[in-house]
């Protein structure tokens, strides 16, 4: 089952965001690819700066792929000051366009 997980939080910045990204890719400051992140189980990926601040929506393959997630950025997000993490749900519909 898809998990379908949303981060937007007064501390998630493009800034931090963008920083994540870096420590992630060993320097982008933007991904261009699911292959540039260090783990598996993402099935999408965007974000946004939005009306209400910045915004980051995952569609994750399973738990398992959240969880991967989770043991690798959030201890990056954290130390550049994000401290709140993503809401998540089991995905009621998601469809991939290829």
């Amino acid at each position: 089952m898809a998990i379908l997980a949303i981060h937007q939080t007064p501390s998630l910045t493009q800034e931090r965001y963008e920083e994540v990204v870096r420590r992630l890719t060993g320097g982008k400051p933007r991904l261009e690819s699911v292959a540039d992140l260090p783990f598996e189980g993402i099935a999408a990926h965007a974000t946004a700066q939005t009306d209400n601040g910045f915004v980051v929506i995952d569609v994750f393959e399973s738990e398992h792929g959240l969880a991967r997630f989770g043991q690798i950025v959030a201890p990056i997000g954290r130390e550049v000051g994000i401290e709140e993490p993503p809401k998540h749900w089991p995905a009621h519909t998601f469809i991939a366009l290829r």
